[in-house]
């Protein structure tokens, strides 16, 4: 084991910008609107475990369910397309049968742990020290349950005016995501 604060705050900032917790908060204001409620720990617990758990065992999965990487990526890639096209253009893409809550389906998967962040984790693995990506994805999570709790006072702060501008913002940054995530694996799917 060797622990390093230098890769952990490394490791901890590619994390953040991938998780990207502040350009959600319109999309969850909007589920908490919708809903009414969100489990923040419930939220945090699972996307944590998800990421924890994709970190040990991720590609192993992938491959024995005869995906690999870069298919997962460009599926993703969609997902996070059309949650954006949902902040943009003040649509409801996401359905479900009477949801009760959002926070396992769409904030913990895909919105904080989705295949961004996964697929971003297996090629952190490959760079860095396992121990060190637990704890960078620790503090992430820390980050992440804080965001979710304080999302009605952030709202508040903000106003309807400024969520609106905050969520058209990010909107269009998610969706160069997308397109950048797609754009960087589709190529392999053809080769």
């Amino acid at each position: 084991m060797n622990f390093d604060w230098k890769e952990i705050f490394t490791v901890g900032m590619v994390l953040f910008a991938v998780i990207d917790i502040v350009g959600t908060i319109p999309i969850i204001v909007d589920l908490r609107n919708k809903l009414g409620h969100i489990n923040s720990e419930r939220a945090s617990l699972v996307s944590g475990l998800i990421m924890i758990t994709f970190l040990f065992v991720g590609e192993g999965i992938l491959k024995f369910m005869g995906v690999d990487v870069k298919s997962f990526a460009v599926a993703g890639s969609i997902v996070l397309f059309f949650l954006a096209l949902e902040m943009i253009l003040g649509i409801s893409i996401y359905k479900d049968e009477e949801p009760k809550t959002a926070s396992i389906i769409p904030i913990a998967f895909p919105l904080i742990a989705g295949a961004g962040t996964m697929t971003t984790l297996l090629s952190l693995r490959s760079e860095y020290q396992s121990i060190n990506i637990v704890i960078a994805i620790l503090i992430n999570i820390v980050i992440v349950y804080i965001v979710l709790k304080l999302s009605g006072k952030i709202e508040k702060m903000l106003g309807k005016t400024g969520l609106g501008v905050v969520r058209k913002v990010f909107g269009v940054i998610l969706l160069a995501i997308a397109v950048k995530l797609f754009a960087a694996n589709v190529k392999a799917l053809f080769v």
